[in-house]
């Protein structure tokens, strides 16, 4: 008895692993195989919104699999790369994309690794200076007395 329910356990966990498999693979009619290609491409380069670290193609989300269809609508449209992703920034900001443009809103984003690590430098050039400054010993002054 304990071994049919075993065996049933096993079946309906291969049952959900395989509906979710099945939810996560995503057919789109695509003309041909470059339109695939664009396709899987540009999904790479924006971030799923409710995941946040995973890429759209990537990305199980529902909200996730909506905006690969509204991808692939507006390529079908006709719209170029540039355009699909303007389209997604304008309704859901700059942070859709996985690669933000330099701009006054990310300088610090882009930049404020390397002042981190340059202000990190500076500091230890310092504290090293400091210290051997200090650790070293005095020259001995002539006092004038030969004894």
């Amino acid at each position: 008895m304990l071994r049919a329910w075993r065996i049933a356990l096993v079946f309906a966990l291969l049952a959900i692993a395989t509906a979710v498999a099945a939810q996560a693979i995503d057919p789109l009619p695509f003309r041909d195989h470059a339109e695939e290609l664009r396709f899987q491409h540009l999904t790479s380069e924006l971030r799923c919104l409710v995941c946040q670290d995973e890429n759209l193609a990537d990305s199980n989300a529902d909200f996730a699999r909506d905006l690969r269809h509204k991808v692939f609508e507006l390529m079908q449209q006709g719209k170029s790369d540039a355009e699909i992703k303007q389209y997604l920034v304008d309704r859901y900001s700059e942070f859709v994309l996985y690669d933000p443009p330099v701009n006054a809103g990310t300088w610090l984003l882009w930049f404020g690794p390397l002042l981190i690590l340059l202000a990190g430098g500076v500091a230890v050039g310092y504290t090293i200076r400091k210290r051997s400054r200090a650790g070293t010993p005095a020259t001995p002054t002539d006092t004038g007395d030969d004894w």
